[in-house]
């Protein structure tokens, strides 16, 4: 009886998994990182104008598959992304980038046969910072975060291009040799397209 049970619900399961729509594919794009002033504090040296915005770009992975009865679709990604920004520190210009691997979990609604609006946090993490003030480097930096995507997108065929604001939600420092502390939470635009596989 307990193998007849069995077969029952490998057979079930199996069912349920081969009528289950799952969607993978590549994905690569530009953001444009929106720093400001904010984004430097406690500067004890004049750093003009805080940090000024620069496209850096992203590529990665991402899956989605339908969530039963409610209509709605789950869809994580694991993205590659490198944000840059440009500070102004005693006239002199310098790039401040950083990378990190991102991992956004959205949840979406498809509308009108070809478009949909998706939501949901984004799990971030800093694996090379490179900024330097006044020739230090950061003696300590946050590398894990929190953020929030939400955007639209439309999809022909197996092609898909969407638009989509990213704004870290917890708190992300790096540390100067208490001479700077520096906000580097993200609050970009990103432009990304996708291709079915």
């Amino acid at each position: 009886m307990k193998k007849v049970i069995l077969v029952m619900c490998l057979a079930f399961a199996f069912s349920q998994t081969s009528n289950a729509q799952i969607d993978f594919g590549i994905k690569g794009g530009i953001n444009y990182n929106n720093a400001g002033k904010d984004s430097f504090k406690n500067a004890k040296n004049d750093i003009a104008d805080g940090a000024k915005a620069k496209s850096g770009y992203h590529a990665g992975l991402w899956f989605r598959g339908k969530i039963p009865v409610v209509g709605l679709y789950l869809r994580p990604e694991i993205v590659y992304t490198q944000v840059k920004s440009e500070y102004i520190n005693n006239s002199k210009t310098s790039d401040y980038d950083f990378k990190k691997i991102d991992v956004p979990v959205l949840i979406g609604k498809k509308f009108l046969g070809i478009a949909n609006a998706f939501i949901g946090p984004s799990f971030q993490y800093i694996i090379e910072d490179n900024f330097k003030f006044n020739d230090v480097t950061a003696d300590e930096f946050d590398k894990f975060s929190v953020g929030l995507q939400m955007g639209v997108g439309v999809e022909l065929g197996r092609i898909g291009v969407d638009v989509r604001w990213e704004r870290g939600l917890s708190k992300t420092e790096a540390k100067f040799a208490n001479i700077a502390t520096v906000d580097n939470r993200t609050n970009q635009i990103i432009f990304g397209l996708s291709l079915k596989l």
